[in-house]
C-alpha cells in the first residue's frame, strides 16, 4: 500500500509586496535579488523610521526587520506598525544572525511572525517564507 506523502507548506509569492529593512546595504541587495526572483516586489529602508513610514505607505504582505536597525531598532519599528490596524494581518519577520533556544518564542511573544535567520540562503529562505506567508 503506497504510503502518502505530506504536503509541504508553500507560498506564491507573485507580486507580493515586501519591505525590507535592515542597515546593510548589501543584505538589503542579496534580500531584494533573492526576493524579486521569487516574483516579489521589493521596498527598501535603512533604518527604523524609514521602514515605518514606508509600511504604513504601503501596506506591505511582509516585512523584513533587522533587530538592529539604527535609530529606533527592530523592536519599536514593529510595536510602532502593529498600532496600524492595516499592517496586524501583516506578516513581519525578524531578521538576526543569532538565533539561541527560546529566542524564536520571545520574537513571537513581541509581536513578530517569525524569523529569518543570517546570512540568508534561497532555499532555507524559500521554507521560511511558506511558513510566514502560506498560499
Amino acid at each position: 500500500m503506497p504510503r502518502s506523502i505530506p504536503k509541504k507548506k508553500t507560498c506564491s509569492l507573485r507580486r507580493r509586496r515586501v519591505l525590507v529593512g535592515d542597515e546593510n546595504a548589501r543584505s538589503r541587495e542579496l534580500l531584494r535579488i533573492l526576493l524579486e526572483h521569487q516574483g516579489c516586489e521589493v521596498s527598501e529602508a535603512a533604518n527604523g523610521a524609514q521602514a515605518i513610514a514606508m509600511a504604513h505607505e504601503m501596506v506591505p504582505d511582509l516585512v523584513l526587520l533587522d533587530l538592529e536597525l539604527p535609530d529606533l531598532g527592530g523592536y519599536a519599528a514593529l510595536l510602532e506598525m502593529r498600532r496600524d490596524e492595516r499592517l496586524r494581518s501583516s506578516a513581519i519577520a525578524a531578521l538576526t544572525p543569532n538565533v539561541w533556544d527560546g529566542d524564536d518564542n520571545q520574537l513571537r511573544e513581541a509581536g513578530f511572525s517569525g524569523c529569518i535567520t543570517k546570512p540568508v540562503f534561497l532555499r532555507v529562505l524559500t521554507s521560511q517564507l511558506a511558513q510566514l506567508m502560506p498560499v
